[in-house]
């Protein structure tokens, strides 16, 4: 299944997006930090197969997206506004959000927040209130160090782009070697980009001291929800996977051993299957 290049106006805003399929069953796929719309290459041709319309765009600030200027901008309000404007853009009758790292975070925010969906997919990310309940733990605070440095001004900026950015990417190979070397020149490019270090960060900035306050605890989510995690990763604890149905009230979860963080570059042959097999026992599958 070919796989074309668009731009994409939604909220205000231009998103490059990777796009294979057709029909008005859209998923919108979301990367994480410090990846882009190429970290979904291998889920595109296989969810296309499904019936489906698939779209991962370059999350806002990042790659050849819009890359609008101040911390409020990255606010989860704003991320969450993008993904429901790209579904109205993509003119979806059914709506499946698949997101990971940060898009996964963007995922679980649309979806308590009332955007509609259909199906909603979690790669390594926790819930906002399991990873607030999380941080209470010395051994989720040790794992989330650099979230705290993320905050500073400047110094992270400068340790993103040091070196040209081979500083990240060479980093990111050593915690996997399942990132092949054109999408980690992708990345290493994208964050040396004028602006984009500090856009990518400002996710943090403008959304980690807030991050699962709500003022209450959160209705369960009611539209089919599958959870992946990759129980190697060294920035999420294991136990973040636990206890998520009281957050959904049709939960799916598949723990996958031996997997990473970067849970799609690891496997991605199964977190292909595993959606597929969700899909198809949700009736998710073919045209609305």
């Amino acid at each position: 299944m070919a796989i074309e290049t668009r731009s994409l106006a939604a909220n205000g805003l231009t998103f490059a997006a990777d796009c294979a399929g057709e029909g008005d069953t859209v998923t919108l796929l979301l990367h994480g930090f410090p990846e882009s719309r190429a970290s979904w290459r291998e889920q595109l041709p296989a969810l296309a197969a499904l019936g489906w319309r698939a779209v991962a765009p370059d999350l806002r600030g990042y790659g050849e997206s819009s890359r609008p200027r101040g911390k409020a901008a990255y606010r989860i309000e704003r991320l969450v506004e993008d993904a429901a404007a790209l579904f109205e853009a993509l003119g979806a009758r059914r709506r499946v959000l698949i997101g990971h790292d940060w898009g996964g975070a963007i995922a679980w925010a649309a979806a308590l927040r009332g955007v509609p969906l259909d199906g909603l997919v979690i790669l390594n990310a926790p819930h906002p209130t399991a990873f607030r309940r999380a941080l209470k733990t010395w051994d989720q605070r040790v794992r989330s160090w650099y979230m705290a440095f993320f905050l500073l001004p400047w110094l992270p900026e400068l340790m993103l782009t040091w070196r040209g950015g081979r500083e990240l990417t060479e980093g990111l190979a050593k915690q996997t070697s399942n990132f092949p070397p054109e999408l980690l020149e992708t990345m290493r490019r994208n964050v040396t980009a004028p602006g984009a270090a500090t856009a990518m960060l400002n996710y943090y900035r403008a959304n980690i001291l807030r991050y699962g306050k709500n003022g209450g605890e959160p209705a369960p989510i009611e539209c089919p929800t599958l959870l992946i995690w990759g129980e190697d990763d060294i920035y999420l604890g294991p136990g973040l996977a636990s206890g998520n149905e009281a957050f959904a009230r049709n939960l799916t979860l598949r723990r996958l051993p031996g997997v990473s963080h970067w849970v799609q570059q690891d496997a991605p042959e199964v977190v292909n299957d595993t959606i597929a097999e969700w899909a198809r026992g949700q009736g998710l599958t073919g045209g609305s």
